[in-house]
C-alpha cells in the first residue's frame, strides 16, 4: 500500500515541490511528514499543487541563473590540499567531500557537501578531477592536487599531476 502525497519542499531522488508522489507508508510517516516536506494529497491540497508548481518554476530560474555562474567560476579551478603520509608514501585517512568544500570556502565559494560527486573518498597523492552537481543539474570540474604534507613549491611551479 502507498500513500499519495503532495511535495511542499524538493525532496533528493523523490521529486521536486508541488509534484504528487506515491510512498510507502512508513517514509511517509516516519520522514516526509514529519519533516513538513509533504502533505497528504486531497481535493483542499490540490489547489495548492498549481500555487506550488509556479513557485517552483520561478525558483528553478533563479537557481540556475546562480549555479551557472558559480559553475563558471568553479570549471578549470586548480585546489591544492596537504596530507600527511607515512613512510612508504601512503596517505593517513582520506580526502572526503566535506574537505573539498571547505577548501572551496576558502576561495569564496560556497557548495554544500551533496554538491560534491565523489564516488568513493581520495585515498592517492596526485591530480585527481573532482566533479559537481550544482542546483538544477549544473556540472563543474576542478582539479585537486593531493600532496604530501610540507612539500614546497615555488610560485610558478605547480605540483605534479
Amino acid at each position: 500500500m502507498s500513500n499519495q502525497l503532495l511535495l511542499l519542499e524538493d525532496v533528493e531522488d523523490l521529486g521536486r515541490s508541488g509534484d504528487l508522489v506515491k510512498v510507502k507508508p512508513g517514509y511517509a510517516r516516519n520522514f516526509l511528514l514529519p519533516q513538513k516536506k509533504a502533505v497528504v494529497a486531497d481535493t483542499f491540497t490540490l489547489r495548492l499543487q498549481v500555487k506550488l508548481q509556479e513557485e517552483r518554476l520561478k525558483q528553478a530560474a533563479a537557481d540556475k541563473v546562480e549555479s551557472e555562474s558559480l559553475a563558471k567560476r568553479l570549471d578549470g579551478l586548480v585546489l591544492s590540499i596537504e596530507v600527511k603520509v607515512d613512510p612508504d608514501g601512503h596517505m593517513y585517512g582520506s580526502v572526503a567531500a566535506h574537505d573539498i568544500v571547505s577548501l572551496c570556502e576558502k576561495e569564496n565559494i560556497k557548495l554544500e557537501k551533496r554538491h560534491v560527486v565523489l564516488p568513493h573518498p581520495i585515498k592517492t597523492l596526485g591530480a585527481h578531477p573532482v566533479t559537481f552537481k550544482l542546483k538544477e543539474g549544473i556540472p563543474a570540474k576542478i582539479t585537486l592536487h593531493v600532496i604530501k604534507e610540507g612539500t614546497v613549491f615555488s610560485p610558478e611551479e605547480t605540483p605534479p599531476v
